[in-house]
């Protein structure tokens, strides 16, 4: 019998698909967005998905009607724990935020009520800032309080061979009287830095050059757009810097970090793609190296998400769903772990 998990937070299912590709049976999932819900149930037609917040889910009722659950997995939404949060003093940082606080407290309720094996969950890298060090101390505490051991880290995905350098947290939770977790070794490495123990990094083009072809709708997909014909200057794997006093531009335009990382951020073919982000913007990148936007279909193979799996809703409801996700092949990796360490027997 497979290990029955619940997912909450769930999305458009990056955690989900990796773990159900790792053996393990998806027998709940959630998420307070209609479009995402939508998406799991066309994806996980057995999955019971409920589309409302996660304060509303008894999550005794969830255990009870499935006999017991084995693991719960999740990433409560990050926009508390990010980079950006730095800069928009307008709004509370961490767990001083109200969503942040609700969402990071109740993944802890599903967890007393659940009493899983173990949980995963994961957050933005900038969840392990000083700034917000209240949070990965109430996360630590609360394990602790429910006898749970924990291991995390800022996992780099490119390292594992996902065509990406998404760095993310991930916290891996095991009931007492169970080994501790431990991570996988990391299986990839920067070309720049080769090594014999590693594989080099998957790059973009490795993953899109078999759909990279010309299509009639490219002309309505140029990117940039004010500065359109400055992003056709920018060499691939470059962005805004290009055009720096302090990179050589002869004329410079821009300052030197006066702009997001991302601002005319272009792909290159010989590297992995940066981060894709959940909002899909006219300058903010990254682009592909042809001056476009990036295509649906591309960024769910920078995911790893299968060609096939089905999205619900418009262009930009779709980019943000995937966005969002956890590639489903990081997950699968650290799902077979678990299932190995603690379910193979």
């Amino acid at each position: 019998m497979s290990p029955k998990i619940v997912s909450i937070y769930s999305g458009a299912g990056g955690i989900d698909l990796g773990f159900h590709k790792a053996g393990f049976e998806v027998v709940f999932s959630s998420d307070i967005w209609n479009i995402a819900c939508s998406t799991l149930k066309h994806n996980f037609p057995n999955t019971d998905v409920v589309c409302t917040s996660i304060v509303n889910i008894d999550f005794k009722t969830v255990k009870n009607s499935h006999t017991h659950i084995d693991g719960l997995v999740g990433g409560p939404p990050c926009p508390p724990f990010s980079k950006s949060r730095f800069y928009r003093t307008e709004k509370d940082r961490g767990m001083e935020d109200q969503d942040g606080f609700i969402t990071i407290s109740n993944y802890f309720r599903a967890v007393e009520e659940l009493q899983p094996t173990f949980f995963l969950f994961e957050n933005v890298h900038g969840f392990v800032y000083k700034p917000h060090s209240s949070a990965l101390e109430f996360l630590e505490s609360e394990a602790k309080r429910l006898n749970y051991s924990v291991t995390f880290k800022v996992i780099n995905t490119a390292n594992f061979g996902i065509p990406q350098t998404r760095e993310r947290f991930i916290c891996i939770g095991i009931k007492h009287g169970l080994k501790p977790f431990e991570f996988p070794k990391e299986t990839h490495g920067s070309s720049i830095k080769p090594t014999n123990d590693l594989k080099p990094w998957v790059t973009a083009g490795d993953v899109l050059s078999d759909i990279d072809i010309v299509m009639p709708e490219d002309k309505k997909m140029e990117a940039g757009s004010k500065h359109k014909d400055l992003l056709k200057l920018v060499p691939p794997g470059d962005n805004y810097l290009f055009f720096t006093e302090e990179r050589g531009y002869e004329k410079p335009i821009f300052k030197w970090r006066s702009r997001y990382w991302s601002f005319l951020l272009k792909l290159s073919p010989e590297r992995p793609s940066w981060t894709i982000q959940a909002s899909h913007s006219n300058n903010m990148g990254p682009f592909h190296w042809k001056n476009r936007f990036l295509r649906i279909s591309e960024i769910k193979r920078l995911q790893t998400f299968d060609d096939n799996y089905f999205l619900e809703g418009s262009f930009k409801e779709q980019w943000r769903q995937v966005g969002n996700a956890v590639p489903p092949l990081m997950v699968e990796i650290l799902a077979n772990k678990i299932y190995n360490d603690y379910f193979a027997l």
